[in-house]
């Protein structure tokens, strides 16, 4: 009695389907995904298109590199409005903004025992020591 080939063929098939690929509206929607992210930032003298995980120090760089007669990045992207080449991931903002909030101190309640707590936890009253 022969035995069947069924692990044999169910192999086929996923091999095949993973050399088939993608579907045509896989393709179609990773596609438009790529297209919209490369086009995140693009910058407005020469229409140089950015991905959209860039950090705005590169688009600075790009600012610098091919365009510097240009004094404002904020002509080449409007994402670099209030970027700080001397501070290009926003330390020196962060800590002057902490700084200027003023800080409420936290008052100490005192705390009054009287006599009879003193005494009931066991504590005796002591007289104090005379000077000789």
């Amino acid at each position: 009695m022969g035995g069947g080939n069924a692990q044999k063929s169910a192999a086929a098939r996923l091999k095949n389907l993973k050399e088939a690929g993608k579907t045509d509206a896989q393709r179609k929607e990773a596609s438009a995904k790529a297209r919209k992210d490369a086009g995140a930032f693009t910058c407005k003298i020469c229409r140089g298109g950015f991905m959209i995980n860039v950090q705005p120090p590169t688009l600075y760089l790009h600012v610098t590199a091919k365009h510097p007669t240009v004094k404002d990045p904020f002509d080449c992207f409007d994402t670099l409005k209030d970027f700080d080449p001397s501070d290009p991931k926003g330390l020196k903002k962060v800590a002057a903004s902490a700084a200027c909030i003023p800080v409420k101190k936290k008052k100490k309640e005192k705390k009054v025992e009287s006599l009879d707590d003193m005494l009931s936890a066991g504590l005796t009253i002591s007289k104090k020591k005379k000077k000789k």
